[in-house]
């Protein structure tokens, strides 16, 4: 079946570098996959907070499935995410370590299930975002005169 992006959290590649990324999956209610699978979903102002020994998806939005009427799910409750213990030990040590915190990068369905891609990353400073931003705006003015020039 393959894999089929879903929602993808731009702002957190701009806000943080990036360190190592671990592939997670969401432990959901029947209304939120089908939701999903229609795309009714943001991570963008998403966060992966540990508790009691779990890693949990905080501020996640997953709109109602309308079908569903007053059986539906609460939008942005907390969703529990499915990783094995060493996985969870490793990213709770390391972001209590400074500087370092869990985002997640992208929501995907992969053969019909839905995964979360959560990386360990470290904040920017404002000076690499307006460094980046330079960057980006130099790559791009350099395509253009490639295109101009054939």
């Amino acid at each position: 079946m393959g894999e089929k992006t879903v929602s993808v959290n731009r702002k957190a590649t701009h806000d943080y570098h990036i360190l190592r990324t671990v592939e997670a999956g969401l432990s959901l209610l029947g209304t939120e996959i089908k939701s999903i699978r229609d795309g009714h979903v943001s991570i963008r102002e998403a966060y992966v907070r540990p508790q009691n020994g779990e890693m949990w998806l905080v501020g996640a939005h997953i709109a109602q499935y309308a079908p569903a009427g007053r059986d539906n799910h609460e939008a942005t409750r907390s969703r529990r995410l499915l990783l094995h213990r060493r996985e969870i030990n490793e990213l709770e040590r390391e972001s209590q370590s400074g500087g370092t915190t869990v985002v997640p990068l992208r929501l995907y369905l992969k053969d019909g299930r839905a995964k979360l891609e959560i990386a360990l990353a470290r904040g920017k400073k404002s000076y690499d975002k307006r460094e980046a931003i330079a960057k980006r705006d130099a790559d791009r003015q350099m395509q253009r005169a490639l295109r101009r020039r054939r």
